[in-house]
């Protein structure tokens, strides 16, 4: 199996430098975009209510595999092109995280909620989170923007630097791909339970390792920046799995133990309540202030991820060295 390190590095590096730039998504949008628009168009065409529960389901594998196929045989067609070059695959590949986005969302929850208050700081979360957030008061803004950092820490930062460090570029597509269908169709409703079951499930697969991987670089972080790595172990062990999602639970214990925090709970999804089990065994009356304390603990964990990576690629180049110019006597 190939193995591509330096381009997960190149990847990581350019996209928390850089993030997507303005200037290129004014001229072709972000290539998510160009996913979904294949994702909306065979769901649209495929995803008929007369179907009985198992064509429904048949269409949307049939789906899966052309909205992942499509784009994953398109990127391995430009690595071929460019002789598979670590820094262009690296640099094409950055598109699938999503690290300096992230943060800018997350700290913008933050200074809404510092400098403008409650009203504006249910605008900035909303724009990060699918639940209903106009009752939420600070605590639970609080809350919800620490969720979606940890969560997304795995979904839209280890998960394609792995997959990338795995399969290069097409391997980045490929479980960006899965992950925006997911997004989009993997929903437990009358209209996508059945056609989005195996976007779903693909997805859940697909992050296992990740997620894992996730907790542990926030545990690291939490080690090297003073917060308490300890509890976000403790708080693994005994809450991970109880997450009604198989991964999100990994990242979200590692953050709320490292914080002293309690997240989760009831939320209001479309007007029902989804009673959530809780996360942590800390105090629930989250703060801005804390926000910001997770921000500390994201910046460290994505550093040691990056830097990670480097020693591997670095590592591995001088093996390969050394192979090819063995030391005669």
């Amino acid at each position: 199996m190939s193995f591509f390190p330096r381009t997960a590095f190149i990847a990581i590096l350019t996209e928390g430098l850089f993030g997507y730039p303005k200037w290129l998504y004014s001229a072709i949008r972000h290539p998510v975009m160009w996913q979904g628009a294949l994702i909306s168009t065979l769901e649209r065409h495929l995803n008929h209510q007369t179907f009985s529960r198992r064509k429904r389901i048949a269409a949307g594998a049939f789906a899966t595999g052309i909205f992942t196929a499509v784009p994953v045989g398109l990127a391995a067609l430009v690595s071929r092109s460019v002789r598979h070059s670590p820094i262009a695959c690296g640099l094409l590949a950055s598109c699938c995280l999503a690290q300096r986005s992230l943060h800018e969302h997350v700290e913008a929850v933050a200074q809404a909620l510092e400098d403008k208050g409650l009203t504006e700081g249910r605008q900035a979360v909303s724009m990060i989170v699918g639940r209903d957030t106009s009752a939420l008061d600070e605590a639970a803004i609080c809350r919800a923007t620490i969720e979606t950092l940890a969560e997304n820490f795995s979904d839209g930062v280890v998960a394609p630097a792995f997959w990338c460090a795995l399969g290069g570029l097409p391997g980045a597509v490929f479980y960006k791909a899965v992950n925006t269908a997911d997004s989009m169709i993997g929903h437990r409703n009358e209209r996508y339970e059945a056609f989005g079951k195996t976007a779903a499930r693909l997805d859940d697969l697909i992050n296992l390792p990740a997620s894992r991987l996730s907790a542990f670089w926030i545990v690291s972080a939490a080690f090297f920046t003073g917060q308490d790595w300890k509890a976000a172990l403790r708080t693994i062990r005994r809450d991970a799995r109880h997450h009604r999602s198989p991964n999100a639970g990994w990242p979200e214990a590692a953050m709320a133990g490292a914080l002293g925090l309690s997240i989760g709970g009831p939320r209001l999804y479309n007007g029902e309540i989804a009673n959530v089990r809780w996360i942590g065994e800390g105090r629930q009356e989250a703060t801005p202030a804390d926000i910001r304390r997770a921000l500390k603990l994201y910046r460290a964990a994505c550093t040691i991820q990056c830097l990670t990576f480097y020693v591997i690629f670095r590592n591995t180049h001088n093996s390969r060295t050394q192979n090819a110019n063995p030391i005669r006597n």
